[in-house]
């Protein structure tokens, strides 16, 4: 092996992620995680080896890369493993073609033009309306008909590390018939993941569910920060507005289908039968382990779920069939949130508003604090990683502290 690959990494010889980064004497440029280090991409393409404009590699972000199309992408993270592999390759004795992690700034992968959140996980939902609606029904009708989703804000979207400051807005106190202004005081995460598309659409263009995975470059980590008491207050008719719009991270890395193709699963049986365009062969649902933890400012982390993105109801197929069924078109760089991803048991809620159910079951962190959603001064941390045997492929991490509101 070239470089050294610490055991358990996320960003084994078997990811290959791609990502933007940046050191004090390298602009912004495309790179790829190895273990704890970068490969330098734009470095590479001085040596005259790869076959397409290597132009998009010194760009600030991934879109002109990605929409060169899988047939160049995949070559890539092919050739890069394989020299990664050959003690005589075109990386052997050439050290300064890698940067340490820790020596490198992450820039947000891609330019987000459009952002669209599903709600696909039925714990999840099904959570939600036993609390905010009836238990005995707790599903909508459609739900089971359709990849629920909604138009987020792409602007607002960031990269893991910023911190964000806590949103105020409108609720309606308890009992009260008229609302206060003031910041949040439900504040809550949303365990995610997200996919980015790598292929333009027209409009007037749909996307069948056994095309859909052409059309999907990679994923990434999400965190869907959610202001409940905001959302209880102004969801009704249209849904959410101000209580997701000020703050969503993702994580820098994007890692590959290809990278994820040896932790395909079955998903849930969908019953009732879905109608003929969301019917899908083979399997579109992927093993990754997922974890959140919680660190109050000056205390450790406490790990408050333990989840799994093989739970999802709806896969990622679907989801884009069916965003794509009216004609919509999508384009190179789009995010696709996949919605709360919460498992059957307790600890495997992947919100604060399920974990806590409300605030009626606060988690008590290691310092002793209790929490019944995120406090200022919290770190809100989530991890995921695929493993099978060996091999294994990560995300890494994406996380962010709150401050206090402006």
């Amino acid at each position: 092996m070239i470089i050294n690959i610490p055991d358990n990494s996320d960003f084994s010889i078997h990811n290959i992620p791609f990502g933007i980064f940046s050191t004090t004497d390298r602009a912004p440029r495309a790179g790829v995680a190895i273990g704890d280090h970068i490969l330098d991409l734009a470095a590479v393409a001085e040596l005259d080896v790869f076959e397409f404009n290597t132009a998009v590699l010194e760009k600030d972000t991934l879109n002109d890369f990605i929409a060169l199309g899988k047939s160049i992408t995949k070559k890539v993270r092919k050739d890069i493993q394989h020299w990664l592999q050959e003690e005589d390759s075109i990386l052997a004795g050439r050290p300064e073609l890698f940067v340490l992690q820790s020596e490198a700034q992450m820039h947000m992968p891609v330019i987000i033009g459009d952002y669209t959140d599903f709600y696909s996980s039925i714990e999840h939902a099904t959570n939600v309306g036993k609390m905010f609606r009836d238990p005995a029904n707790a599903l909508l009708p459609n739900w089971k008909h359709i990849p629920v989703g909604y138009h987020g804000r792409a602007s607002s979207i960031i990269l893991s590390g910023e911190p964000i400051y806590r949103p105020q807005g409108q609720t309606i106190p308890n009992g009260a018939d008229q609302p206060v202004f003031g910041p949040s005081q439900r504040l809550d995460f949303e365990l995610e993941m997200g996919f980015i598309t790598g292929k333009n659409t027209q409009l007037g263009e749909s996307i069948p569910t056994d095309e859909a995975e052409d059309y999907i470059f990679g994923m990434v980590l999400f965190n869907d920060w959610s202001a409940r008491d905001i959302q209880k207050w102004e969801y009704v008719p249209l849904g959410p507005f101000l209580a997701k719009n000020f703050a969503s991270h993702i994580s820098p890395w994007i890692v590959t289908l290809e990278a994820l193709e040896p932790f395909r699963v079955s998903g849930p049986e969908q019953q009732p039968k879905v109608l003929p365009y969301l019917e899908y062969n083979g399997e579109k649902n992927f093993d990754i382990n997922l974890e959140v933890g919680i660190a109050p400012e000056g205390s450790e982390e406490q790990v408050v779920c333990r989840s799994n993105f093989k739970y999802m109801y709806w896969n990622m197929a679907q989801q884009l069939a069916h965003h794509t069924v009216n004609g919509c078109n999508i384009n190179v760089g789009d995010l696709y949130g996949s919605g709360t991803i919460s498992g059957k048991d307790e600890d495997s809620y992947g919100s604060m508003l399920e974990l806590a159910w409300m605030g009626t079951k606060p988690l008590t962190m290691k310092d002793g604090t209790e929490r019944k959603f995120i406090q200022d001064g919290d770190t809100v941390i989530m991890r995921g990683h695929s493993q099978k045997g060996d091999v294994r492929v990560g995300f890494g991490e994406v996380s962010a502290k709150v401050l206090p509101a402006k």
